[in-house]
């Protein structure tokens, strides 16, 4: 058995980038914006981690 397989898969949603908007009324399409907006301030702290980690790591490396 391979690690990987005792996660569970990604979850996936129904919103896309490049979907077709034409038939959403206006409270989806703020609904929407609303979750494209949380899930880039999510990503934004994983970067921000990954960054800090990132420059630790090269600091404690460098050389003298």
């Amino acid at each position: 058995m391979d690690w990987d397989d005792l996660k569970p898969p990604p979850k996936r949603t129904t919103e896309g980038i490049g979907d077709n908007l034409e038939t959403l009324s206006v409270a989806e399409l703020e609904q929407r914006i609303a979750a494209f907006q949380a899930e880039i301030a999510r990503v934004e702290a994983e970067l921000a981690k990954k960054r800090a980690h990132e420059s630790a790591a090269a600091a404690l490396f460098r050389k003298p």
